[in-house]
């Protein structure tokens, strides 16, 4: 989903000029050598099995964190569509910062918290179908209003410049292109917020509502977002995504990537060198 100049070093103070001859570097002691430890002595009554039950520990301790840093922190994410090309493309490996939006309250002051911005890239649970995950531009804030002709983006009335968009369909869909003003809808759009839509549109723009949001994909003629299903309600965001920690290019006519998982993966080992996307590996996402 900058160069900063390094500011130079303070002058630190003149070296003090020396009184006398230079002194000798002082010399290294050796430290005397250790006595030899004697084996340790096996307790008496401890039980035979101490060390797997340490090693199990050890190992409920490492699965605790994980589990932690994966609710709380980060998660992976895969990119399995086009919609938001070409800042994310199809085959993107992610990691997904899940603080950054958090409830601030009293460690607002500490924790990098943030108000959501219009322009951020946001990892949400879809709304229509919540244990799918989607990943989107925001548009429109609560209290925007927000209205397309002929494509391009208009907020409170102002063009919005947007120079992550690409177009890629030389036909005018009036629904997709001239949001909302069309009066007829696509095939693509959800009955509930068709009907929804209508009571939220003013003089051709549409209202967001107080804890929503409307998200558009970069590749705004491709893409499945707020024009067919609605606004993005503030407690379906995970979180933005970080980094690109890998990227995966599969040629089309090769062998396909079925559904599932191991036919996936040993295609995915098996291709791994050739296939990977090194430019795009550890990039940061904006």
């Amino acid at each position: 989903m900058n160069d900063t100049p390094q500011p130079s070093p303070a002058p630190g103070p003149e070296p003090a000029a020396a009184a006398g001859p230079a002194a000798a570097p002082a010399p290294i002691a050796e430290p005397a050598a250790a006595p030899e430890a004697a084996p340790a002595a096996v307790r008496p009554g401890e039980p035979a099995g101490a060390s797997v039950l340490g090693s199990i520990q050890s190992l409920c301790v490492t699965v605790a964190i994980a589990v932690f840093v994966i609710t709380f922190v980060l998660q992976a994410f895969q990119i399995p569509s086009e919609s938001m090309e070409n800042t994310l493309l199809t085959g993107d490996y992610l990691l997904v910062d899940k603080v950054h939006y958090a409830s601030g309250g009293a460690w607002g002051h500490i924790l990098p918290y943030r108000q959501i911005e219009r322009g951020d890239i946001i990892v949400f649970r879809y709304p229509v179908h919540p244990s799918q995950h989607f990943v989107k531009r925001v548009i429109g804030l609560p209290g925007d209003r927000i209205r397309m002709v002929n494509g391009r983006v208009f907020v409170n009335e102002q063009p919005l410049s947007e120079a992550y968009v690409i177009h890629r369909s030389h036909d005018h869909d009036p629904y997709r292109d001239d949001f909302p003003s069309d009066p007829y809808a696509t095939g693509s759009v959800e009955a509930k917020w068709w009907l929804q839509m209508h009571k939220l549109v003013q003089r051709g723009e549409l209202l967001v509502p107080a804890g929503h949001y409307f998200v558009l994909g970069d590749n705004r003629d491709q893409s499945l977002d707020s024009r067919y299903w609605g606004f993005v309600p503030r407690q379906n965001i995970i979180g933005r995504p970080l980094i690109i920690y890998w990227s995966f290019r599969r040629p089309e006519g090769e062998s396909p990537m079925a559904d599932d998982t191991l036919s996936r993966f040993a295609y995915m080992l098996t291709h791994l060198f050739q296939f990977t996307r090194w430019d795009r590996t550890f990039r940061i996402v904006r």
